[in-house]
């Protein structure tokens, strides 16, 4: 259906719909933040499963309510980070000490944002950029919806680790107890083991929640960029 086609009535109709589920959405990583589902408590960080209703609602609500949805996943980690730090916090939290000094660093709240926004940006355009490729078959939907989440899970855990390395380089390496030269295998450590598990519970959870919402709810996602 195109913008055009829609009268005001329906317009606003679709607007407080989309709203409706943005808010839901919204609810769900409240509610996740202040569970063990959210936020797993890991030796070194926190790993996570916020970025999945953040995935879904990028899909089915288009980049820019996906966006909105990234932005309440990066609150809820400056939020988790300062009320019950790990040894990572400070790279979360401007509230927790950088190691080795007295003072928080305003870079946390990049990395807290700037991945999470955009973990509700990609996963939208891949899925259109397949969708383009795939002439948007029945049959492959799911291909598209999981490789979609297996983008959105990778921007998180690959923005946020490359930015630690790039910020907080010296602080990490004390942290660890090790050399400079040897954090970049330590990074790569941690994408591995927390991106592969997040990614595979995105690529799974994905499609088997988009797919059925989208009937329920009568969501056309193909068009969603469209409208925004």
């Amino acid at each position: 259906m195109s913008k055009q086609s829609v009268s005001p009535r329906g317009a606003r109709s679709q607007s407080v719909h989309d709203l409706v589920i943005l808010a839901f959405f919204t609810a769900i990583i409240f509610l996740m933040n202040y569970t063990p589902l959210g936020y797993i408590d890991l030796p070194l960080i926190k790993a996570t499963l916020i970025h999945v209703p953040v995935i879904i609602g990028s899909v089915l609500l288009g980049p820019k309510k996906g966006a909105i949805l990234g932005g309440m996943f990066g609150l809820t980690s400056i939020i988790k980070n300062s009320m019950t730090p790990s040894a990572l916090s400070f790279a979360f939290s401007p509230l927790i000490p950088v190691y080795g000094t007295d003072r928080g660093s305003p870079w946390a709240v990049v990395i807290c944002f700037v991945p999470r926004i955009l973990v509700g940006v990609t996963p939208w355009l891949v899925a259109q950029a397949l969708k383009k490729l795939t002439k948007n078959k029945a049959m492959l939907r799911p291909v598209v919806l999981g490789v979609a989440g297996a983008v959105g899970a990778f921007t998180n855990t690959a923005l946020v680790m490359g930015l630690i390395f790039f910020v907080f380089k010296d602080a990490y390496a004390m942290l660890q107890g090790v050399d400079v030269s040897a954090v970049m295998g330590l990074i790569l450590g941690v994408v591995a083991g927390n991106g592969i598990p997040e990614a595979i519970v995105a690529v799974v959870l994905t499609p088997a929640v988009c797919i059925p919402l989208m009937r329920v709810l009568k969501l056309d996602a193909a068009d969603k960029g469209a409208e925004e």
